[in-house]
């Protein structure tokens, strides 16, 4: 068992850093702790900068003993942008059940996430995906087993068409087009307001500032689209997931809009052993009032695995 650093010990926080995990991609990261501690991955979801994992939850999740890595995928924040276009009829097209080509899978996302794993010199890592970023950490998992301590999937789903829907309202919003910096902030207040926790709101002041530094680090439409893509065109993982030897634990909001709670059922249903837990009042993010939950879920898992 790690040694657990007290609240008054201060965190060691790196620079944020460059990994080349493939010709064409470099991965923007950053660390939290202690490299002797367990490797803890987070993966954060469609569009989404590593800075929208709270330095608040990374310094918690330290304080347990993990060695927390954040990091942009492709097409978000500072990391590469992805290649190839995507139009909206395409993604109609996908949705519809129309095979579409995307400009990149799934599969190469979490080829990505494990380029950043050799850059960093880890073996095996914990890892907790939110949304897409759970579809990547299932897609991992079920690739190299042998490579992962522990899986959390938070409010994500198998990729079965059934189950894990979004609510028809979000998908005009998700493609609106916002030029320039206010517009971007005054879009992404509106998201957040239609997809958050409604037991647990957002402060504006807090929503405006996320969206201010998640334009300020760099936003592209082209690449919010290719990672749609990658979403709508992902394989039904259930049959992999019935045979994954991993300890799981899956988290879902009871009121989430953007991944309905069947996908979060339906994940630890598909997992041998997996644990669910369903909060009440919890939508599609991670307020703060919410850490310490979500702290002890992962620390509880990761400490299944040993």
């Amino acid at each position: 068992m790690p040694s657990r650093p007290t609240d008054s010990t201060p965190i060691r926080v790196s620079e944020e850093l460059f990994a080349p995990v493939s010709p064409h991609v470099e991965l923007c990261y950053q660390t939290f702790g202690e490299p002797t501690d367990e490797p803890l991955l987070l993966i954060m979801g469609l569009a989404g900068p590593m800075t929208w994992w709270d330095p608040e939850l990374c310094e918690m999740l330290a304080r347990r003993g993990f060695y927390v890595i954040r990091f942009d995928n492709r097409d978000a924040g500072r990391s590469s942008r992805g290649r190839g276009r995507v139009t909206r009829s395409m993604l109609v097209r996908a949705f519809a059940g129309v095979p579409v080509r995307a400009p990149y899978s799934l599969d190469d996302l979490a080829g990505d996430a494990y380029g950043l794993l050799d850059h960093l010199g880890i073996e095996r890592a914990h890892l907790v995906g939110v949304s897409m970023g759970g579809m990547i950490a299932q897609t991992m998992a079920i690739a190299h087993p042998d490579r992962i301590r522990s899986l959390t999937s938070i409010m994500s789903t198998t990729g079965r068409r059934t189950v894990g829907w979004q609510h028809p309202s979000l998908i005009r919003n998700l493609l609106a087009r916002s030029t320039g910096r206010e517009a971007y902030i005054r879009s992404s207040i509106n998201t957040w307001r239609m997809i958050g926790s409604p037991a647990y709101p957002t402060p504006r002041a807090d929503a405006e500032k996320r969206a201010a530094e998640t334009y300020d680090r760099g936003v592209s439409l082209a690449g919010l689209t290719r990672q749609m893509a990658a979403i709508i065109t992902q394989p039904d993982r259930t049959p992999a997931l019935r045979a994954l030897p991993v300890p799981t634990t899956v988290i879902h909001g009871l009121a989430d809009k953007m991944v309905h709670v069947s996908g979060g059922r339906s994940t630890a249903a598909a997992v041998p052993g997996a644990d669910l837990l369903l909060i009440d009042g919890m939508g599609h993010d991670m307020p703060p009032a919410l850490f310490e939950t979500l702290a002890a879920a992962i620390r509880r898992n990761a400490d299944r695995a040993s």
